[in-house]
């Protein structure tokens, strides 16, 4: 049995598979979940995680499928209706901007991968989790995380570095979070213009820096967060890889 917080290899291809689901499912685990977020470096709107559910009858994930920012947003929004099919069951959630100033990045994170997989209508048996954090664990030294949870408990996690570059599933999650995310902030964008999001998405783009220099924040910016115009030192956290305008 996979530890809850292992670290996976690094993938030798940018085309993912089902190569690692299958090996979990030998060892037990029937029914997996592929976890991945989008939003964790932007400056305003939530942080968004996606999550795909596969078993042992799930074949070959649709062509075209990579990590979510290894393609174009036309492409994404493209096979999104061929992945909810192709998966057993699928979901996003989401921690808006407000939630992350209360409890922080990483609880918000939290919640909303709860939110995702209470959404479901399957109980995983494992979570694929990219990256080399378990972030959807709750510690349980740290009370306020219980009131986080919504829903049973989370399953039992395994971490794999770069796990949206290996797994079908988890790349999956991650193009159904990334299309679900930018379709809202093209949305909040016809309500707040003056921040370009229906291009930068709430990432620190020029355009973007330049419009929180000139008017500052709005309610769905992340203002506990190093941004022009709150107070702070004017700072703001090292671009992020999601930052794709296409």
């Amino acid at each position: 049995m996979p530890a809850r917080r292992t670290k996976g290899g690094r993938p030798t291809s940018t085309k993912p598979s089902l190569r690692v689901e299958r090996d979990l499912q030998r060892q037990g685990f029937r029914v997996l979940a592929g976890m991945d977020e989008v939003g964790r470096g932007a400056l305003a709107g939530p942080v968004s995680v996606g999550v795909v559910v596969v078993d042992e009858t799930v074949r070959s994930a649709p062509q075209g499928v990579r990590d979510s920012k290894l393609m174009t947003a036309a492409a994404r929004e493209q096979i999104v209706p061929r992945l909810r099919r192709w998966a057993v069951a699928s979901a996003v959630g989401h921690a808006s901007a407000a939630e992350i100033d209360e409890i922080g990045i990483m609880a918000a994170l939290r919640l909303a991968g709860c939110r995702a997989l209470a959404a479901l209508d399957v109980v995983p048996d494992l979570v694929i989790l990219d990256g080399n954090h378990d972030w959807l664990t709750a510690p349980e030294e740290v009370g306020l995380f219980a009131e986080l949870s919504e829903g049973p408990a989370t399953p039992p996690v395994t971490t794999m570095i770069k796990a949206d570059l290996a797994c079908s599933s988890v790349a999956a999650a991650s193009v159904l979070a990334k299309v679900e995310r930018d379709t809202q902030m093209v949305a909040l964008a016809q309500e707040h213009p003056q921040y370009g999001w229906a291009e930068n998405k709430g990432y620190s783009a020029s355009a973007h820096m330049d419009a929180l220099a000139a008017h500052g924040p709005c309610v769905l910016h992340r203002r506990s967060w190093s941004l022009p115009g709150v107070g702070h030192d004017d700072q703001v956290p090292a671009p992020d890889p999601e930052q794709v305008s296409s």
